[in-house]
């Protein structure tokens, strides 16, 4: 039986989009070069297939460039990164978002300084949706 189509990015597919993010439009080898500062060490072919795959799923746009491609995220990081809470919210709590925020918390451990943050992005919210 085919898997079904998984409708938020993957993790590999995650850090391909946050070097998009925050790069910009870029080429397999400056996404590998990016990627391959952080742990571990990726292949070139490993990482074009990748994003291959990505603009095939609509994650990516990809536009010629000389004998390259040049690849851009299709959404911006909010929406993406929004949709990926959404799933987690419905599938994972039910839809609950004080059961999504009691664990997050929980496993967050947030210090003083960002407990005050998450006040203040609260009171934000509050005022923006006239709670």
């Amino acid at each position: 039986m085919a898997r079904p189509k998984q409708e938020t990015p993957t993790s590999g597919e995650l850090e391909v989009l946050k070097v998009l993010w925050k790069r910009g439009p870029s080429t397999v080898r400056e996404v590998l070069e990016e990627l391959n500062t952080q742990e571990r060490t990726r292949a070139y072919t490993s990482v074009m297939s990748l994003m291959n795959v990505m603009a095939d799923k609509d994650l990516l746009e990809r536009e010629p460039l000389g004998r390259a491609f040049q690849y851009s995220a299709r959404r911006p990081q909010e929406k993406t990164l929004g949709g990926i809470v959404s799933d987690i919210l419905g599938r994972v709590f039910e839809g609950s978002a004080p059961s999504l925020v009691a664990h997050l918390l929980e496993e967050s451990k947030p210090n003083a300084v960002e407990l005050e943050e998450i006040r203040k992005a609260l009171e934000l919210y509050e005022e923006e949706n006239h709670v």
